[in-house]
């Protein structure tokens, strides 16, 4: 389930980073099963992957305005 924007930024660097790790392993997991024909929910890749993104606009931008 993609989290919205304004749920992650109430969340610490350290808690979005420990989500990236989390999609990371989902986004292996789900192009393993991509490639192996077992994928049954195509969306879920392009929901992960968009939200890795998110997240780490969110730390770029907290990484800027800290310097």
């Amino acid at each position: 389930m993609a989290t919205k924007a304004a749920d992650l930024r109430q969340k610490t660097s350290d808690q979005l980073k420990e989500r990236v790790l989390e999609l990371k392993k989902e986004q292996f997991n789900l192009r393993f099963q991509k490639a192996s024909g077992q994928l049954e929910n195509t969306s879920r890749v392009r929901a992960v992957r968009r939200e890795i993104a998110t997240i780490k606009t969110l730390l770029g931008q907290r990484a800027a305005s800290a310097s």
